[in-house]
C-alpha cells in the first residue's frame, strides 16, 4: 500500500515547522526505536509471526495514518510488515514522519510485534556513464520510471525513480569515455544501503563468500567489494556523508 497524505497543522495544512526537512543525522538522533533513515525514507520492519497478526497491525496502522492524514508505504508479508515514511510534499523527512513513527512504535509495543532493524536494506542500481543526459531518458522509458534531477552541492544528479516504489532507483555515475573498441568490464553495480550497525557483518559475510575488499577509503559512507570474478558492489550507510 502506498500513500502521500500530509499531517495538517491547525489551518488544515502543514505549518512551516512541519514542512522543514530534517537531516538524516537529526532523524537518527530522534531516538526512534527500530526505525532507520535509509535513502530518504524512514523505515522499519516488524516481525509479526503470521499473516493475520500482520494484517491486524496494518489495519490499526491505517487508522493512525488516517487520523494524522499522513500515509506511509506499507508492505505486508507473511511473518513481517515493512513501513516507510516520507513527507512527499517536500521530498524529505519532517517532524510529521517522526511523530507518526513514534505512534506506530507505540502501536507495535501494544500489539507485541517486534522491530528488526538488522534486516532492513534498500537496493539502488548505478550505471557508469560519460553522458548521463544521453542515456537516462532511455532507462526511464525502459523501466517506465520518472526521470528526476536531484541537486547536490557539486552539481545535479539524474535518477530514474519508480513512482510505485517497487523497482530500485537507478542513478548514473560519471566515468571516462572508453577508447574505441574497448569498454569497461562492468558498467552496472549495486549499491546496498544498510543500517550502520549491520554493515560490518554484511562485509564479513561477503568476504567469507569469496569476495574481496576493493576499497574502504570512503568508509563509513561506503565500502567497495568485488565477487570472485571482479564484479563490484557497494555497501553503503548514511554515516560519513554530512546528511
Amino acid at each position: 500500500m502506498s500513500g502521500a497524505g500530509e499531517q495538517p497543522g491547525a489551518t488544515g495544512h502543514p505549518v512551516p515547522e512541519e514542512r522543514e526537512v530534517w537531516s538524516t543525522t537529526q532523524v537518527d538522533e530522534a531516538g526512534l526505536s527500530g526505525w532507520r533513515p535509509l535513502l530518504g525514507r524512514l523505515r522499519v520492519r516488524y516481525l509479526t509471526q503470521d499473516f493475520a497478526t500482520g494484517a491486524a497491525f496494518v489495519a490499526e496502522l491505517a487508522r493512525l495514518a488516517d487520523a494524522a492524514d499522513h500515509h506511509p508505504d506499507v508492505d505486508l508479508r507473511y511473518g513481517h510488515v515493512e513501513v516507510g515514511l516520507v513527507s512527499h510534499d517536500v521530498g524529505g523527512l519532517t517532524v510529521r514522519d517522526v511523530m507518526l513513527a513514534r505512534e506506530v512504535s507505540e502501536l507495535a509495543a501494544e500489539m507485541g510485534v517486534v522491530a528488526a532493524p538488522v534486516s532492513l536494506r534498500v537496493l539502488e542500481l548505478a550505471l557508469d556513464t560519460w553522458d548521463a543526459e544521453e542515456v537516462a531518458p532511455f532507462w526511464a522509458a525502459v523501466l517506465d520510471g520518472v526521470l528526476e534531477r536531484v541537486e547536490h552541492e557539486d552539481g545535479v544528479e539524474l535518477q530514474v525513480v519508480d513512482p510505485g516504489g517497487t523497482l530500485p532507483t537507478v542513478w548514473f555515475q560519471p566515468c571516462d569515455r572508453p577508447r574505441a573498441r574497448s569498454a569497461p568490464a562492468q558498467r552496472w553495480h549495486a549499491d546496498v544501503r544498510v543500517p550502520p550497525e549491520v554493515v560490518r557483518e554484511r562485509i564479513d559475510a561477503a568476504l567469507a563468500a569469496g569476495g574481496t575488499m576493493v576499497s574502504d577509503e570512503e568508509a563509513p559512507a561506503f565500502w567497495v567489494l568485488a565477487d570472485p570474478q571482479g564484479n563490484q558492489a557497494c555497501l553503503t550507510t548514511w554515516h560519513g556523508r554530512g546528511e
